[in-house]
């Protein structure tokens, strides 16, 4: 064997010790990924969950808006039909399930604005108890998203690192999206007494 032979052998075989290295790490990083994401499907399901609860509590009102339910029971159920693989955690398909919620977020508001015309719901202690988990879940949502937005910061600045970039291209690791804020929070809701 000649020298120049032995030389693309050695260099070959280091090549594929770093690429199994780099493909094991994308593959564990993929899992964080997946994982958050299942972290944050849970507490969407979990408000899913209470969302019929407190709007059977709500009908107790006797003439409660019945457009204001109507929205909510919707956009639950729009919200409960997209649903993504953590396979398939695109930036296109992340905003189309934050779409989604972001929906059911403003009928929820919109419900509990709603609320404060009825000082006979506001005393109902189911309501309150119901208010007060939705409240909790809304902040594990975000606590949720927190923890997905920074596992798929590292994962991506993984697959685009280089040397890793060119074994996620072969492999077909790609890049993930991300949670993102819904369009006009930026702006501070104005209150009045």
């Amino acid at each position: 064997m000649s020298k120049g032979l032995i030389a693309v052998i050695v260099v070959v075989l280091i090549l594929g010790f770093v690429g199994c290295g780099k493909y094991n790490g994308l593959v564990q990083k993929d899992e964080v990924v997946k994982e958050a994401w299942a972290g944050v499907e849970s507490q969407y399901q979990r408000r899913a969950d209470l969302i019929p609860n407190l709007v059977n509590t709500v009908k107790g009102a006797a003439d409660f808006e019945k457009s204001t339910l109507t929205a909510v029971i919707e956009a639950r159920s729009k919200a409960t039909q997209t649903t993504i693989n953590a396979d398939q955690l695109t930036p296109e398909n992340i905003a189309k399930f934050q779409a989604a919620q972001d929906q059911l977020s403003g009928s929820l508001s919109r419900l509990l604005v709603s609320v404060e015309q009825y000082p006979q719901l506001k005393a109902n202690q189911n309501f309150l108890e119901l208010q007060a988990q939705l409240e909790g879940t809304e902040n594990r949502i975000t606590v949720e998203r927190g923890k997905f937005n920074t596992v798929v910061k590292d994962y991506n600045q993984e697959v685009r690192t280089f040397p890793t970039n060119l074994f996620a291209g072969v492999f077909g690791f790609s890049q993930k999206g991300y949670f993102t804020a819904a369009p006009g929070s930026e702006k501070a809701p104005t209150v009045q007494f």
